[in-house]
């Protein structure tokens, strides 16, 4: 049976000839599906087609084969653009010439390969000679032709490598020479590409490919093959990118930057994507091709210079440029990230994207693009987004870098500067020189908390690892359009580029300024909004955010980041529908995750108050004694302390609701465990040392997270829920007769039930005590009682746990934990192989596992409310300032979720953007 199915797009000559627009992201990568939209919409884009995602996930499933169909539609579509275009491929008079270039469905800046040039044999290169009459272009291109198909197609098999041919060119610019490449002439260009073909024989054991049908066959199973390299996997895992189904390639016609001085290539942004201003920016070079611009290589020109140019084309280039620009903002509704092409006056658009960016610019975009106002100079802009649709736009990510410290203002003054270069990525980096990738990923292995900057001359794809790895990274070539630019604006990562004043020896591992050298292990700290190079560390402080916020200082509020922030928090609180709460223990805390907009509490962790200075020594005692009355008064000594601490939560959290979980940690937390620490135990205590010894023996379980805690402590101590119940009624019944009144609405929380007759049990010990202590005080104070769900059996049996719970919180941690079978405490020696191989998309315990534990919490919450209509459900654990996670919980029917208190915003951005989504 014949397949039918379509692999193969043209786009081009206008609308009437395109096979695709920008909904076909998936299918067409966003690079072709742009190319397309662009091409219907009459933009200037060389013709071509694109071969889809599809096929790539076909090549790959099918060990290197064409999806059945795929050959012959190519074969038919490269034959309709020679017909159009009037060249055929390799034509020996007038050839058309390719590039051949990935585009996944979501951006993925120099992860994968391409080819430009492609087309070019020692007989077509007379027939580009004979129509362009550019001899040194044409040489020029198939030298590079060479070098490119060599390293990108041959390259992963053979082991040549575009170093191997750089080491020629560096050769032959001696020998006549010449400083730049620019500078060689035809003749010596044709001489190089004699000497790249003997380089490429030697390393392929093969002549360099004269047919350009194998070249283009070639060149597609690089690019497919790309999908899976070590780079293009970890740039995927770092920026959690799953479920896509490949690459597409896109083969499109050649337009030329080399052609001379009226001619050239650059990449441009409608917006700054390091610090959101609403200028356009970008970099161009002349009589160059687009490598040379985002390989960091040379250091290209600034894009304001264009009109400046000797020739008079470049003024008009660069009017054209910006109209196209501001029409593709305007279009896609998002600043847009697009490389361009001159060939003899005449510009070409070769794609365009969204563009990468630094938090800070993704939310100065959105809030920008929303109000129609330059929030720092006042300067009226278009308006181009409404509210919900600026709201889209942003990540958690963006607003959590509002909240990274930068430099203390004092400080920078009196550090040493060394250069200034380009700030291409944002924010305060403080770090130990490494010339290496794997250098840096290595030191950030063997310890989380180290602090590394990665300096390189510039930055390829092979760096990704090390750049994430790194506090920031630091090059000394390359423009604010580099590969080392572009990554590190999409991940927020501090960067400056083009630090041409630094000296870089990877062999001796030392850099030189001047008469000053650094060597690796030297501090380094990098202000990434200035880009400013400083010697030794810089102390940093609170953003505006934070000073704003927390502090709530004055100035800070006047701060622009400070505004924007407070804008996108409005209008989030505008848009979402379900509440968003707080993990929060102390008063500080409390009062924190309030003033960042937390509508109460939803897991205030009660153990967490047991270990600050004498109550260690109370639950200690309480743990040594021999009855009930020794634990009672222990528990005693205890209850002050716990009772205090509410009143300081209850105030902060005035008329909001506060859920306090009775204590859950097993005991042998808090004993010690060295025979130092037990023999001072036993003095404190005044009892033997082998008494300590002995319990602490007792207290040991083989598998303690699914031993004796949770509510099973009370259970075997109900003294225990009597002290802790004791503590949250009293304080709220204190804090609501105080002459300056509280609204309190306590929930008192039964962690780690798995059957109705545990909630029974220890439900009647609390409600019992509760209502004694109101009684006595006098006070009409409403209380819940109610559970967390974080065993498995606890979801399927919700209904018949409803009966008597009045809340339920899901604590996504546990639940995870024991419905995956994974210790959370020892994942960590097993996810990277697991996530390496795919068997996990994503850390289950940073990301909600919707079809398993997802699936468990839907049907809690379902169950629940069969039996109690009214049940109050939220999310307790990690979870709930993850955005993914919290768009789940919108969807599950949750009333709120609850994370820490710096993801309160976080969690507040991703609510909205769910009810936006319906």
């Amino acid at each position: 049976m014949a397949n039918n199915k379509k692999y193969v797009y043209f786009y081009g000559f206008g609308k009437e000839h395109t096979e695709g627009d920008t909904s076909m992201k998936a299918l067409l990568g966003g690079k072709g599906a742009n190319l397309a939209e662009m091409a219907n919409a009459n933009i200037p884009v060389p013709p071509g087609f694109t071969v889809s995602t599809e096929a790539c996930a076909c090549y790959s499933k099918n060990g290197g084969r064409y999806p059945q169909g795929m050959e012959d539609q190519l074969k038919k579509t490269l034959a309709k653009l020679e017909q159009m275009m009037g060249k055929k491929l390799g034509d020996a008079d007038d050839p058309l010439l390719v590039s051949v270039r990935s585009g996944a469905a979501i951006s993925m800046p120099g992860m994968m390969d391409t080819v430009l040039n492609l087309g070019l044999t020692d007989k077509s290169v007379h027939g580009f000679i004979k129509q362009t009459g550019n001899e040194r272009t044409a040489w020029d291109c198939y030298r590079r032709f060479i070098d490119m198909f060599g390293d990108v197609v041959m390259g992963p098999y053979t082991g040549l490598t575009h170093h191997d041919f750089e080491i020629e060119l560096e050769k032959i610019k001696k020998k006549y020479k010449a400083t730049d490449d620019t500078e060689l002439t035809a003749e010596q260009l044709k001489e190089l590409v004699e000497v790249y073909k003997k380089v490429y024989l030697e390393k392929v054991k093969k002549p360099f490919p004269q047919d350009p049908m194998q070249q283009l066959d070639l060149a597609i199973r690089a690019v497919f093959g790309s999908w899976n390299s070590e780079r293009a996997e970890k740039y995927r895992q770092i920026n959690k990118i799953t479920g896509l189904l490949g690459t597409a390639v896109n083969v499109c016609t050649m337009v030329f930057g080399n052609m001379g001085d009226e001619s050239g290539t650059g990449v441009a942004f409608t917006r700054d994507g390091g610090t959101g201003d609403s200028k356009p920016m970008g970099e161009y070079l002349i009589n160059a091709q687009g490598e040379d611009v985002v390989a960091g290589i040379r250091t290209p020109k600034d894009l304001k210079d264009m009109p400046s140019e000797n020739s008079k084309v470049w003024k008009k280039a660069h009017a054209d440029l910006m109209k196209i620009m501001s029409r593709l903002e305007k279009h896609y509704k998002y600043p847009q990230d697009v490389e361009f092409t001159v060939q003899e006056g005449k510009l070409w658009m070769l794609q365009t994207r969204n563009a990468k960016r630094t938090g800070l610019a993704g939310v100065r975009w959105a809030v920008e693009m929303a109000t129609g106002e330059d929030m720092y100079t006042g300067e009226k802009l278009p308006k181009i987004l409404n509210q919900k649709e600026a709201l889209t736009t942003l990540s958690g990510d963006d607003l959590e870098q509002l909240l990274f410290p930068v430099f203390d203002i004092a400080a920078e003054k009196k550090a040493k500067l060394i250069t200034t270069a380009l700030p291409a990525g944002p924010g305060a980096a403080v770090g130990q020189i490494v010339f290496e990738a794997k250098d840096a990923e290595a030191a950030v292995k063997k310890d989380p908390q180290a602090k590394v900057i990665l300096v390189r001359q510039d930055t390829s794809p092979e760096d990704v690892g090390g750049m994430w790895a790194a506090q920031g990274v630091l090059t000394s070539t390359g423009g604010m359009t580099s590969h080392a630019a572009v990554v590190a604006r999409g991940w927020g990562k501090c960067c400056i580029c083009g630090a041409g004043e630094l000296g870089i020896d990877y062999k001796k591992k030392v850099i030189t300024v001047g008469k000053k050298t650094y060597k690796a292990g030297d501090w380094l700290s990098l202000n990434g909004s200035t880009g400013k190079v400083y010697e030794g560390q810089i102390a940093t402080q609170v953003s505006p955010v934070v000073a704003g916020v927390v502090d709530g200082t004055a100035a800070a509020k006047k701060d622009p980041i400070y505004k924007m922030y407070d804008l996108v928090s409005k209008w989030s609180d505008n848009n979402r529908k379900i509440n968003v709460r707080t993990n929060a223990d102390t008063p500080k805390d409390a009062a924190a995750a309030r003033a960042f907009g937390a509508e109460g509490i939803g897991l205030c962790r009660t153990e967490h108050m047991f270990f600050e200075g004498d109550r260690i020594w109370a639950i200690r005692e309480f743990i040594l004694a021999e009855d009930e009355a020794g634990r009672k008064a222990a528990l005693a000594k205890l209850l002050k302390h716990q009772q205090k601490d509410f009143e300081g939560i209850f105030k902060a959290m005035d008329g909001l609701p506060v859920t306090v979980r009775l204590l859950d940690p097993p005991l042998h937390e808090f004993v010690p465990h060295t025979k130092k620490d037990q023999q001072e135990m036993a003095k404190r205590l005044g009892v033997s040392a082998k008494k300590v010894a002995d319990r602490v023996k007792q207290l040991h379980e083989f598998n303690p997270m699914l031993g004796h805690r949770g509510c099973r402590l009370s259970v075997t101590f109900p003294e225990l829920c009597v002290m802790q119940t004791t503590a949250i009624i009293a304080a709220a019944c204190k804090v609501s007769k105080a002459k300056k009144k509280v609204k309190v609405l306590p929930e008192i929380m039964i962690p780690l039930v798995g059957t109705k007759a545990e909630l029974d049990y220890l439900e009647k010990i609390a409600r019992e005590t509760a209502e004694e202590i109101i009684k006595k005080s006098g006070v009409a104070l409403k209380y819940m009682i109610g559970t967390m769900i974080e065993i498995p059996r606890a979801a399927l049996t919700a209904d018949e746990i409803a009966e008597t719970a009045e809340f339920f919180s899901f604590g996504t941690n546990d639940l995870t934990q024991m419905t995956f079978g994974y210790s959370r405490d020892d994942i960590g020696t097993f996810l990277p192989d697991y996530l390496q191989e795919k068997i996990l998309p994503t850390d289950p315990f940073q990301h909600l596992d919707r079809n398993g534990v997802g699936q468990l919490v839907q049907m809690g919450v379902e169950r629940g409310r069969s039996t109690r209509p009214d049940l109050k459900c939220g999310i307790c654990g990690e979870h709930g300032g993850d955005p993914a996670s919290v768009k789940f919980c919108c969807k599950a029917g949750l009333n709120y979720v609850s994370c820490s208190p710096f993801r309160v915003p976080i969690a507040r951005l991703a609510a909205a953007q769910a009810a936006i989504a319906g």
